[in-house]
């Protein structure tokens, strides 16, 4: 405890250094997430320039200490312990956007639904989809985010990836992003710090119809008004998620606070006082209860924001 005391007084002085004030200790994150629960970061940092980025990079290469980068914070879970080092979050200096022609650009901060209605100013057709995705540009990049049979990877032409690890900002094709389904094959050291769709012209009409489709789509399907974080479950290759958790006799099965939603069955919604570990062990009852109905073992699409004990990530 001592070793990781003294690399976070090294690392908040380095902060504090280049960014003042600015940067906080105990940070609540729970109000930073769409589930509204987990625990705090021990640093905290919106960088809104690149020399705040700079300096994050330098306290993690020189103390080591755990780091995390948020977005929107729409699809992670933070444990009840929070972040025992440095969360970042793009801060407003990342949320510009500028077009170029049937190209936008934009900050990794920008909201995807505010782009796509930068699109429909523009009239530019091929990101209607974002609106119904409560993400960020950065965040939605990172996990190849999708909706309604369309994903990111359709329409990013290349990125800007500030790197934590080397402390090095380059720019990355659209075919070496290396995007897949829900996931690229970005470093969890990689920051998203901007990027260029390119789309096409359409009639202002037809582009709004469509998004107001994708909006009333969301409403209607997904359990808006409880604190969530998304789909908690990747589709398994030619099946549903939700059609597997439904069939297991999942829905509306309840681990403390939390609650396998009765209207959408892979979305899990929390009540007032949940815990992170209450959405952990119901995760794991509905993987064991899907995979012991149907041999099917589900991936997780929400992302695992600290410490969760003997229950690691990659042994879930």
């Amino acid at each position: 405890m001592e070793i990781v005391n003294s690399a976070l007084a090294r690392a908040e002085e380095i902060l504090r250094a280049a960014c003042g004030d600015r940067i906080r200790t105990s940070f609540p994150l729970a109000p930073l997430t769409t589930f509204r629960i987990g625990g705090p970061a021990a640093l905290f940092l919106e960088p809104e320039t690149m020399p705040d980025l700079q300096a994050a990079g330098r306290a993690i290469q020189e103390t080591g200490i755990p780091f995390a980068v948020l977005g929107k914070g729409s699809n992670v879970l933070v444990s009840d312990g929070g972040v025992p080092g440095l969360v970042l979050r793009l801060g407003r200096g990342f949320g510009w956007a500028a077009r170029e022609g049937n190209r936008l650009s934009a900050g990794g901060a920008k909201p995807l639904p505010s782009l796509a209605n930068v699109a429909l100013q523009h009239s530019l057709a091929g990101l209607e989809f974002g609106v119904a995705i409560p993400a960020s540009l950065g965040g939605a990049i990172r996990m190849n985010a999708g909706a309604h049979g369309r994903s990111l990877e359709e329409v990013v032409q290349k990125v800007e990836v500030f790197g934590l690890g080397d402390g090095r900002t380059r720019v990355v094709e659209s075919e070496d992003v290396g995007f897949r389904y829900r996931d690229t094959s970005f470093g969890d050291d990689a920051v998203v710090i901007g990027a260029t769709v390119g789309l096409e012209p359409g009639e202002r009409e037809s582009i709004r119809a469509l998004m107001d489709e994708a909006r009333e789509w969301r409403r209607r399907t997904q359990p808006l008004a409880e604190p969530n974080c998304g789909s908690v479950f990747t589709n398994p290759s030619g099946d549903h998620a939700a059609r597997l958790v439904e069939a297991a006799g999942a829905k509306g099965m309840r681990v403390g606070g939390a609650a396998v939603s009765t209207k959408h069955s892979n979305f899990i919604v929390a009540d007032a006082g949940a815990r992170a570990s209450d959405v952990l062990s119901l995760i794991r009852r509905v993987r064991d209860l899907v995979a012991d109905r149907f041999g099917v073992r589900l991936d997780l699409e929400v992302r695992l924001v600290g410490e969760f004990g003997e229950v690691q990530p990659a042994t879930l």
